[in-house]
């Protein structure tokens, strides 16, 4: 079995790995030549203020007495410069955010898998091509622009990781500190002869990095005051610091500013999806070669925000986040940054149509150069006869648009050579994506071949092995030789024809992959003939009607991922089952009690995301709540006055409890002590951290019977879970498992109503003596159902209480028991056990399901692993790589998780096994009988 298992493995792995080359490979290529304005620029220098996290709307919009939020900025767009809407794509992360301002190009998501902090890829960015670029502020963002750069000419200044606290007393300081050094660096240069030049020089950029409005936003929401005072203080800030430099270069209206932001934040302080409020961000353009304010009658956009904003006069100028870079570089004059996407913004621009035209000119011919290099790699690595070009630009045609345009500005006719241009930009564009996704189809087609060879393999392997719808068939030796040898020989071509393209290796894996599965597959045969002839005879009716079902109910669960609701429905139809199988009749209290607790549990599904509204007192509540049926548990188990109770259990039961009310105290403090901005307790910290370890101990004290054992694992997991609930999710855990002890006691009944077994009594029921093979018995179609139950048990417990799909629903407030200085891994790694803790409850009642009923654990699992498989396949063709980047997020993680549930629930059911049958025995003190 372990090669079994070794395969499969494999098999998913390389499924998992497949979709971030198939869909997700770096767009960026190198070798391009640098292409610049011949003409001279407007300015000598350029400020880039970003104001890490600030929404549009808090920027522009008035208070309730008709005052702006930033008064200076508010002034300056009404009477020096231009203002507009930055639209970002997702993920509305720093790091991909800061990427687009200064690089040019959207981050790929393949950035993700390699981590957020270093250069996962080489690049270009406005700062490399400047002369020299001094950058204040955070060591997440300025490292990463000053190690792409060649040369030394990128200086960075960061205050220490440590001041990124959430539950600091104010966040703004970060910015104080970010202008006071900048004012003391001008003042420093006066007296440092090489700095001051250096500061004279053409080509400088100045960035400042404002990172405390985000960080008020994560700690206080967006609407809060603490995140508008924040505002107030980078608009005086920025007043201070343009006038101040206006003043060190003698007024000579060289410098331009831009003042933008790299993401905005939702209502409920996070940010990361494709939600409005996240992917809005204000920009604000004034100084030398920027336009004045132009005022204009009547302005249509979709949003209604001119007329809330009281800007229905002045021209709103949008722009896509990349289109930044170019804007910037065209300002200073320098080269456009090479892996740059951005179409230059010319209404920004106060300058001669001439030296629009020219910008324009070389803002193409810069996409084009991209565009070259992406063909001529395609072109080398594919057989002539079989590459197809992107029609639209054929050679021929590059040369018939540049040459148009060169004789348009020669004969100034400037704006036709703008539109010419701009249409060449958006074909550029069009074919790097055409030669971007050129193998797309061909490697997903042969995925999907080894997909579906695999499942097909597995529900094989569970008929010929643990069920008696087959006869053992004689293999033919001559046969499967010949096969054998005609599936090498296929795989040789396939291998010939990948080598004479110079394919990369992961190429040969997938194309691979699905000879030996299909082989293992066509060797079955036999199999495959007998069980047709099996099912065809006699009941080809119920065959039919077995299999609809499976794939409504596999169905459902696609579903599911989409929209939660389709959880509620589910479970509703999961609270009918008693009845359509007519099991109450024998077992009225337990029917009528799994029929209930469904229906509660449907419940969950139908509420909003958890994070958006928090709610202190009803985790109390839970708290309590859970504390008294701990106390009623705990006095039922004093009375049952049994062999199988000592002392020691009871000591155990009791720490349990104590924990629970612990946590339960933990949770208010801590939140009035950081509503009262007191900062995180030590006490509270200490405790909660020492909860999260003994919580993994403590039911391995407890003693191996069913019950007793599933509900110290449940009290145990619950006090870590409550630290970490924030609102009504506290509840689900406890309604969860409810359900998962009323299944055990279904399951037993459903055992007896189909004549398979005799019932084992489960009060005295023992997990360590539970595992003796003989009594195994072979699979029935009921348990396909057990199955189902349990992926879709799996199911909802991870959407339950919210879509962990989406980046934004990651609340840092639920982690604020354990620490609340910003660290990505350590609250990372906290959510993940948030979310896991529902799915162990869920892995330990099947563990239990499985050994009362009799079956080894591998079949069920094989089971699993079928239905999982094929909505695997689902979300395989669902994957998006356009549109929304909120869906592009969507489908990746939904892909990943069906995929990860495989290789997860092989992890999980070993942890139950763990949890359910391992005790460890405490040295106990023997007392000396004197004879």
């Amino acid at each position: 079995i372990p090669v079994f298992i070794l395969a499969g493995l494999l098999v998913h792995c390389v499924f998992l790995v497949s979709i971030f080359d198939i869909y997700f490979s770096s767009p960026l290529v190198h070798g391009m030549t640098p292409q610049q304005t011949p003409l001279p620029p407007p300015a000598k220098r350029l400020v880039l203020f970003v104001a890490d996290g600030l929404r549009a709307d808090s920027l522009y919009e008035l208070n309730s007495n008709n005052t702006p939020q930033a008064p200076y900025l508010r002034g300056i767009l009404e009477n020096n410069g231009s203002w507009g809407i930055s639209h970002t794509r997702v993920p509305t992360e720093s790091r991909p955010g800061h990427v687009a301002l200064i690089a040019g190009f959207y981050e790929d998501v393949s950035a993700v898998a390699k981590g957020w902090k270093e250069n996962p890829v080489e690049f270009d960015s406005v700062f490399n091509e400047s002369k020299y670029t001094w950058s204040w502020g955070s060591p997440d963002i300025l490292p990463m622009f000053a190690k792409g750069a060649t040369g030394d000419h990128v200086y960075t200044f960061c205050y220490a990781a440590e001041s990124e606290d959430f539950g600091a007393q104010d966040a703004a300081k970060l910015d104080m500190w970010v202008f006071d050094r900048v004012k003391s660096f001008f003042n420093s240069s006066r007296s440092n002869q090489t700095l001051f030049s250096a500061l004279n020089e053409e080509k400088v950029v100045l960035f400042l990095h404002l990172l405390g409005i985000d960080t008020n936003g994560h700690a206080h929401r967006p609407n809060s005051r603490e995140y508008k005072e924040n505002i107030k203080k980078v608009d005086e800030g920025v007043k201070e610091i343009a006038s101040m430099i206006d003043n060190f270069y003698g007024n000579d209206g060289k410098t331009a500013f831009i003042l933008t932001s790299d993401h905005g934040m939702t209502d409920w302080g996070s940010h990361g999806a494709g939600h409005p409020s996240e992917t809005l961000t204000p920009l604000i353009v004034w100084g030398a070669g920027v336009n004045y304010p132009q005022k204009v009658t009547s302005q249509f956009f979709e949003d209604n925000f001119l007329k809330e904003w009281k800007l229905e006069n002045l021209k709103r100028l949008d722009v896509n986040q990349a289109d930044i870079a170019p804007l910037m570089a065209s300002l200073i004059g320098v080269p456009f940054p090479l892996n740059s996407v951005g179409t230059l913004p010319l209404e920004y621009l106060n300058n001669s149509a001439h030296f629009k035209a020219e910008s324009m000119f070389t803002n193409a011919v810069q996409i084009l150069e991209q565009f070259k290099v992406k063909m001529s790699q395609k072109k080398e690595t594919t057989l002539s006869f079989l590459f197809t070009p992107f029609k639209p630009l054929s050679d021929s045609e590059q040369i018939n648009f540049l040459k148009k345009t060169r004789l348009y500005i020669q004969q100034q006719k400037y704006d036709e050579a703008v539109s010419l241009c701009k249409t060449l930009i958006n074909l550029a564009l069009e074919g790097l994506s055409y030669y971007h996704t050129y193998d797309r189809l061909f490697l997903g087609l042969s995925i999907a071949m080894g997909f579906v060879g695999w499942t097909t393999y597995v529900i094989l392997v569970i008929i010929k092995t643990h069920t008696n719808l087959t006869k053992t068939v004689q293999t033919n030796n001559k046969e499967s030789t010949v096969l054998f040898y005609s599936f090498a020989f296929v795989g040789m071509i396939i291998a010939f024809f990948l080598l004479i393209q110079t394919c990369p290796w992961t190429y040969y894996v997938y194309c691979l992959l699905p000879v030996p599965v299909w082989y293992a597959v066509v060797r079955e045969l036999p199999v495959i003939q007998d069980l047709a002839t099996n099912l065809m005879s006699p009941h080809i009716g119920q065959s039919i009607g077995f299999l609809l079902v499976c794939t409504l109910g596999i169905e459902i669960l696609v579903f599911s991922f989409f929209y939660r609701s389709t959880l509620t429905i589910g479970l509703l139809v999961f609270a009918g089952w008693p009845v359509i199988t007519q099991l109450w009749v024998q077992a009225k209290t337990t029917a009528l009690i799994w029929t209930l607790l469904c229906v509660l549990l449907a419940i969950f599904p139908l509420m909003p995301v958890v994070g958006r509204e928090p709610n202190i007192p009803l985790v109390i509540a839970t708290g309590l709540l859970t504390f008294l049926i701990s106390c009623f548990s705990l006095s039922s188990l004093r009375k049952s006055e049994n062999k199988y109770r000592n002392n020691e259990d009871l000591k155990v039961r009791f720490y349990q409890m104590l924990s629970i009310a612990l946590s339960t105290y933990v949770v208010s403090s801590t939140h009035d002590s950081l509503k009262n901005k007191q900062g995180l307790p030590v006490l509270n910290q200490i405790i909660s951290w020492m909860t999260l370890v003994s919580s993994s101990v403590l039911p391995l004290l407890s003693p191996t019977f069913l019950f007793q054992r599933l509900f110290s694992i449940l009290l145990s997991l619950m006090s870590t879970y409550l630290l970490l609930s924030t609102g009504y999710e506290a509840l689900f855990p406890l309604v969860l498992s409810g359900l998962m002890f009323a299944w055990i006691n279904m399951e037993q009944e459903a055992l007896q109503h189909y004549g398979l077994s005799f019932k084992p009594k489960l009060a005295v029921f023992n997990f360590a003596y539970a595992t003796d093979i003989t009594q195994f018995r072979q699979l029935h179609l009921d348990d396909v159902r057990r199955s189902f139950f349990f992926v879709f048990f799996i199911v909802t417990a991870f959407f339950g209480t919210g879509n962990i799909a989406s980046v934004n629903s990651f609340d840092p407030a639920s982690v604020y028991c354990f620490l609340t200085v910003f660290s990505p891994f350590m609250m990372g790694g906290l959510l993940v056990l948030k979310v896991v803790i529902p799915f162990v409850l869920v892995s330990c009642a099947f563990e239990a399901v499985q050994v009362t009923t009799q079956l080894s654990s591998k079949s069920l699992f094989l089971i699993v692993l079928v239905i999982s498989d094929i909505m695997a396949l689902h979300f395989f063709f669902l994957v998006k790589d356009y549109g929304s980047w909120l869906d592009i997020g969507t489908s990746i993680s939904h892909y990943v998780l069906v995929m990860s549930l495989t290789i997860f629930m092989m992890l999980m059911n070993g942890l139950a096994q763990l949890l359910t049958a391992k005790r460890l025995e405490l040295p106990r003190r023997t007392k000396h009988h004197s004879t």
